[in-house]
């Protein structure tokens, strides 16, 4: 899992297979879940047509609210509010790419991602086929077909999860394996280079 810093937060990661949840305040999540919800296996297992018809869109939305209202409770129960919410992977930048620009150059400041954007968009690419979409700013061709399945689940989680806003990291999970990684070996098996 990547970092967690700045207090409490909420992490969110979409995958091609699964999404990711976590939560903590320190270094490391005190709960996370992984999901199988992930864009392209959402798209394999319901928006088989291109463009997908409207009672699929449903389907999948319904299944992803049922799976994100079970785990709901295990972040909720006994932990606090989260004070930020982030979202990794290629899919959610792509997304806040598409919807809300991208981070600021002069401030540094991540990209965020509003609801109502992702909520304003979804109609738009539900209509257009995956060989469309790979054209608008932000969506590569590997992800056009996948991109619609991204943003019914993220758009999912964040109504499950009461998300307004979430800011984009640039990194994503496999920086945070690697990050782990480097931290485990603890100056261990390092050799110094000699010139």
């Amino acid at each position: 899992m990547a970092r967690l810093v700045s207090g409490e937060v909420l992490l969110f990661d979409i995958g091609g297979g699964s999404f990711e949840i976590a939560q903590g305040a320190d270094e490391y999540p005190d709960v996370q879940v992984s999901l199988p919800l992930g864009a392209g296996r959402s798209t394999i297992n319901f928006l088989v047509e291109d463009p997908p018809p409207y009672e699929a869109v449903s389907k999948l939305r319904a299944h992803a609210r049922a799976e994100f209202t079970r785990v709901r409770e295990e972040f909720f129960l006994e932990r606090p509010r989260p004070k930020r919410v982030v979202g990794t992977s290629k899919t959610i930048r792509s997304l806040a790419r598409l919807v809300g620009g991208p981070p600021d150059p002069i401030t540094g400041d991540l990209a965020q991602l509003h609801y109502v954007g992702l909520r304003e968009w979804e109609p738009s690419l539900r209509q257009m086929q995956g060989s469309v979409r790979e054209f608008l700013p932000g969506i590569t061709p590997e992800r056009g077909y996948q991109i619609l399945a991204g943003a019914i689940v993220l758009r999912t989680a964040m109504k499950v999860f009461g998300v307004e806003t979430l800011n984009v990291s640039p990194w994503a999970l496999r920086e945070g394996i690697v990050l782990r990684y480097i931290d485990a070996l603890d100056g261990r098996g390092a050799e110094p280079v000699e010139g």
